[in-house]
Order: structure tokens, then C-alpha cells, then sequence
């Protein structure tokens, strides 16, 4: 094997891992990041787990992608160690996908059914439509299904190319004596385990040992205990990742390492064992990529049915090794969590959970002001320390919030989620605010409090009206923000137009009753506060409900839809202003 047969290996490798990214990345842009989100649900029933696990993992075509993104669940509060563990076991068997999908270079035969399945065949036509759909078509999923074929062709280009490389090494007597000694079994345990940690994938070196089997060197002895140790050396990447991570997190890592190990010593032991009974004559024999498919399936099926009762062991065993249960960190600090660092390696995943970190600082700062409106009526301390104890979370979610977004803008997004990272920018900053009004509304009701002073009865009611004005379009804008509703976020404008007409009415009564003595300036002070604090609110509540019409919308242009909406000739918008007009009509000036 000289020079330049090295060279073609190596760059048969480097087109391989190269197309395997590409394939999987392709796979996971066209899932949407919902094949990755289905993870943290659907997993309370083991074996729906496992299949579940196995599912996402053929899809994505990577075991450790999967059992990192585990990890960060668990890390960030979102699934328990005993859910994790089903996810595990089927993302061992999910990552046998790959190799069968590999076997397909090693067929043979000259009839025109068998040459088509041939990658030779088919991977220049599949790279040569993926090209021209990437380079013409502009819609998303076109180029998503493209990412995919040339991903699939390069990945099998790069395969062919690293059999053809090493086919000479067939009649090269230093190669078969390096292959007999990887026969011995812990040899060839170390081997597998070795190669698979250093380029972090099982799937890319059974690959390389399914390419190595056009040499005709490979034989069952060698292959069976690489494909074992190669299951204990892709744990590596789940053990870095638990780097930093909690307790549990590194329990997750550790029940996948566990699971390996076991796996493979418990077959290593029956294999071997009964090899020493009966002498299976095969050992010595070549062994096909087919087949190096087929015992890799088989390997992690049978370790999956052998442990799947000991699930609860498992998790038992990585608590004994990692220690005691952590201290709970606060509810304010796990919701936060749900932002794992993890999570940016897949996109669309990143962006969902930075939705559901949103959507918890939008229930935080709904309740905050919702808490200070009370205040006005009754004041309580002990609420009105609750309201800013809130508004400090809210701070917090905006910081983390706001630069996961920021690390998350510089990956490659699809448009959907660009649009949806977009507005969760603009609505994180119309939340925190929102919270600052319920502070500053607090601050006005404790300014009564402590000076023992109420608005008059007229006043009172008018501001009981604007207030629940104000709740309603909060409830109504967080209500869409939280269930993604973008038809619901629409009937927001027309409440916001009525509010703002309130606005104006409650403080030319405020200042006809001053004229009329029977109001003081500083009520009046306070007053023009709230009502601030109350339109500002509702202003805020408009532009969470415009920025989610965007994020559905490419077209829209929120700057132009109140204007829009506003026209005379929008008769269903004058309809809607008209009804919560009735609604919320103050009492009587007399």
C-alpha cells in the first residue's frame, strides 16, 4: 500500500465523516427540531422509550447526538434520570441504522436490480439532483431534502473510496498478522473502543471496519469484539458533555456508559464461553459488511432486551457511583436551566427550549402585574415583596434568555426558526418591561398605603374599568404567546386601540373633578402614574401580538399592521373595538 493509496483512505474518510454530518444535519433541519422535542415527551413507558430513542436516533444517525441531548434534559430539569434511561438503550440500537444503510457498498453481483442498489450506481445521480435543487430552488424544504442526498452520496462516495483503498492491503502479509492480533478479544475490545472514542462516533468506525472488510482480513473473531468495544468507546461523548453538568446529568452519562459495559462484558462472557463448548468454525472466516451490519444490530438488541428489566438498577448503580442527590436548585434557576448549552448543537431544539424559557418569564411577569392591580384594592407586604422578587427572575430570564438567543442567532437556522429566535428578541424585552410597571404600579399602591389616601368613588370605578381593560388584553396576549396561537394574538390590536381611548378619558375626569375640588394634585400625581404604567403595559401586550403575527408571517411588517388595522375601511376592526367599547364603558360622569 504506498503513498497514494494512504491518501485516497484519507480522503475516502474525510468524505465519509464529512457526508455523515451533512446527512444528519440534513435530516434534523427537515424534522424541524421535532424529532428532538418528541424526546422530552411520550417517555413515562420504558419500551416506548427505547423505541422512541431508536426512532429519533435512526433519524438523526447519531447515538451520541441523542444521548447528549438527554444529558441536557436531565441537566435542565426537563426529564428524570428513570425517563432517560429507555432513550438510552434505543439510541444504541437507532445508531445500527448507519451501518445497514453502509452494507449496501458491499454488495455483489452483475444482475441490473442489484447493480442499481449499488452506491456506485445511485450516489452520482443522488448528488448530481441534490446539487441542482441546492443551487436553483429557494423554498427550504427543497434544499433541506437536497442537504440530505448529498449528504447520503458523498457519505457513500467516501465509503467506496476507503474500500477501494484498502483492497490491496489483502496481499499484504504485515496487515493480516496486525489483523490476527486484534483477534484476540480484549485486543479487539480495547481496539474498537479506542478508535470510536478518538473520532466520537460508533456509526463512522463501523464504517471504517465495514470498508476494511474488502481486504478480506476481517474475520468474525476480529469484528465481534471491535463492534463491542466500539458501543463502550461512543460513551465518550456523553461523559464530555456531562462535563459541568449536575449530578444527574452525569448519572445519565454514566447509566450509558454502564449499559455498554455491561453489555458488552455479559457478551463477551456467554460468546466466548460457549465458543469454548461447542468451537464455532466461522471465527476464522471473512466476514462481510452485510454481516458487520447484522452483529452490531444484534449486539445492542440483545443488550437492550437483556437490561430494559434492570432499568431501575441502572439508575440505582449511577447513583451509588456518582453520589447522593444534589440539593434542588431553586425554581427560578431550573426554569432558566432549560436553556442547556447542549441544545445549540441542535438548532431547532435550541430555539424551542429558548421558547419555553420565554414563556415562563411571560407567566412570571403576568403574575407580577396581576399581583400589583390587587395591591391598588388590598395592600399586602408581603405581596408587594413578591412583586419584586418576581421582577428580579424576570431580569434574569431576559440576561439568559437574551444571550442564548444571541449565541443561537450565529448557527444555521432554519427560516422558521429565524423568525421565531427574532421575535423572542423583541418579546423577552416587552416582558421584562412589563414587570417594571408592575413594580412601579406596586410602588403607586404602597404610595396610598402609607399615606392613608384613596381616589374618590368615581375614580375608583374608572380605574377598576381601565384595569380590567389592562388584564384582559395581558391575559389575551400571554394566552397566544403561550399556546403559539398567532389567530388569538390578532384580536389583540383592537383592545389595545379601547385602552388607549380609556387612557384618555380617565385623565380628562381626573383633571374635571380637580377643576371641580373634588380631587387633589397629588392624587392626580399618582393617578397619571398608573394610568401610564396601565397604557404602557397594554402597548407592550400590542407588540408581543404583532412580533408573533411576524413569526408566522414572513411578509408582515409590524410597524405598518396598527396602521393597517386602524384604517376606517376595517370594518371588522372598528366591530372589535366597538364591542370591547361596551365592555369596558366607564360609569357615567354625573
Amino acid at each position: 500500500m504506498d503513498i497514494f493509496a494512504v491518501l485516497s483512505f484519507v480522503g475516502g474518510l474525510a468524505f465519509f465523516l464529512y457526508g455523515m454530518s451533512l446527512l444528519g444535519d440534513g435530516l434534523s433541519r427537515a424534522s424541524g427540531g421535532k424529532m428532538e422535542k418528541i424526546l422530552e415527551k411520550l417517555t413515562q413507558n420504558r419500551v416506548k422509550a427505547v423505541l422512541l430513542g431508536a426512532g429519533v436516533t435512526a433519524v438523526i444517525q447519531s447515538s451520541s447526538a441523542t444521548t447528549v441531548m438527554v444529558v441536557g434534559f436531565v441537566n435542565a430539569g426537563i426529564m428524570k434520570l428513570n425517563q432517560a434511561v429507555g432513550i438510552i438503550m434505543g439510541a444504541n440500537i437507532g445508531t445500527t441504522a448507519t451501518s445497514w444503510i453502509l452494507s449496501l457498498a458491499g454488495i455483489e453481483g452483475g444482475n441490473l436490480f442489484t447493480q442499481l442498489l449499488k452506491p456506485s450506481s445511485f450516489a452520482p445521480v443522488l448528488a448530481a439532483i441534490g446539487a441542482v435543487m441546492m443551487m436553483f430552488s429557494k423554498s427550504e424544504k427543497k434544499k433541506n431534502a437536497a442537504t440530505i442526498m448529498l449528504g447520503f452520496s458523498i457519505l457513500m462516495s467516501g465509503m467506496e473510496g476507503m474500500s477501494g483503498a484498502v483492497k490491496p492491503l489483502a496481499e499484504v502479509p504485515e496487515f493480516r498478522n496486525v489483523m490476527v492480533a486484534f483477534s484476540n478479544p480484549l485486543m479487539g475490545v480495547l481496539a474498537g473502543t479506542l478508535i470510536t472514542a478518538v473520532i466520537q462516533s460508533s456509526s463512522a468506525s463501523v464504517g471504517i471496519l465495514q470498508a476494511l472488510c474488502a481486504t478480506g482480513s476481517v474475520t468474525y473473531g476480529l469484528a465481534i469484539p471491535i463492534i463491542m468495544g466500539q458501543n463502550i468507546g461512543t460513551c465518550i461523548t456523553a461523559i464530555m458533555s456531562a462535563i459541568g453538568a449536575n449530578k444527574n446529568a452525569k448519572r445519565a452519562a454514566a447509566i450509558h456508559l454502564y449499559f455498554n459495559l455491561i453489555g458488552s462484558i455479559v457478551c463477551l462472557i456467554l460468546f466466548y464461553g460457549l465458543n469454548a463448548i461447542i468451537h464455532f468454525d466461522f471465527l476464522d472466516s471473512s466476514i462481510g459488511a452485510a454481516n458487520v451490519a447484522v452483529i452490531h444490530s444484534a449486539f445492542n438488541i440483545f443488550t437492550t432486551a437483556m437490561l430494559l428489566p434492570f432499568g431501575n438498577q441502572l439508575v440505582k448503580l449511577a447513583h451509588a457511583t456518582i453520589g447522593d442527590y444534589q440539593k434542588p436548585a431553586e425554581e427560578s434557576n431550573l426554569k432558566v436551566q432549560a436553556l442547556d448549552e447542549r441544545f445549540l448543537e441542535r438548532p431547532s431544539l435550541g430555539c424551542q427550549q429558548s421558547l419555553e424559557a420565554a414563556k415562563q418569564m411571560a407567566a412570571l411577569a403576568k403574575d407580577s402585574f396581576i399581583q400589583a392591580v390587587e395591591l391598588l384594592d388590598t395592600y399586602d407586604e408581603e405581596k408587594a415583596a413578591r412583586v419584586k422578587e418576581i421582577e428580579n427572575t424576570v431580569d434574569k430570564f431576559e440576561d439568559q434568555i437574551g444571550g442564548y438567543l444571541v449565541k443561537l442567532s450565529s448557527k444555521n437556522l432554519p427560516d422558521a426558526d429565524s423568525r421565531t429566535l427574532s421575535m423572542l428578541l423583541h418579546c423577552i424585552g416587552d416582558f421584562e418591561r412589563i414587570s417594571d410597571h408592575a413594580v412601579s404600579v406596586m410602588a403607586a399602591a404602597q404610595e396610598l398605603y402609607t399615606k392613608k389616601i384613596r381616589f374618590s368613588e368615581k375614580g375608583q370605578q374608572e380605574l377598576n374599568v381601565y384595569a380590567a381593560a389592562v388584564l384582559d388584553i395581558l391575559d389575551t396576549a400571554f394566552s397566544a404567546f403561550e399556546r403559539e396561537d398567532d389567530r388569538a394574538a390578532k384580536s389583540v390590536e383592537p383592545l389595545e386601540e379601547v385602552i388607549d381611548y380609556i387612557n384618555i378619558q380617565v385623565r380628562k375626569r381626573h383633571v374635571q373633578r380637580l377643576q371641580e375640588g373634588k380631587c387633589t394634585i397629588e392624587m392626580g400625581f399618582i393617578l397619571s402614574d398608573i394610568c401610564t404604567d396601565f397604557e404602557r403595559v397594554s402597548d407592550h401586550c400590542s407588540n408581543v401580538a404583532a412580533y408573533m403575527i411576524q413569526s408566522h408571517d414572513s411578509e408582515y411588517d409590524p410597524h405598518m399592521y396598527a396602521n393597517a388595522m386602524r384604517r376606517e375601511d376595517n370594518q371588522a376592526f372598528q366591530r372589535e373595538c366597538e364591542k370591547y367599547k361596551q365592555k369596558y364603558a366607564l360609569p357615567s360622569v354625573s
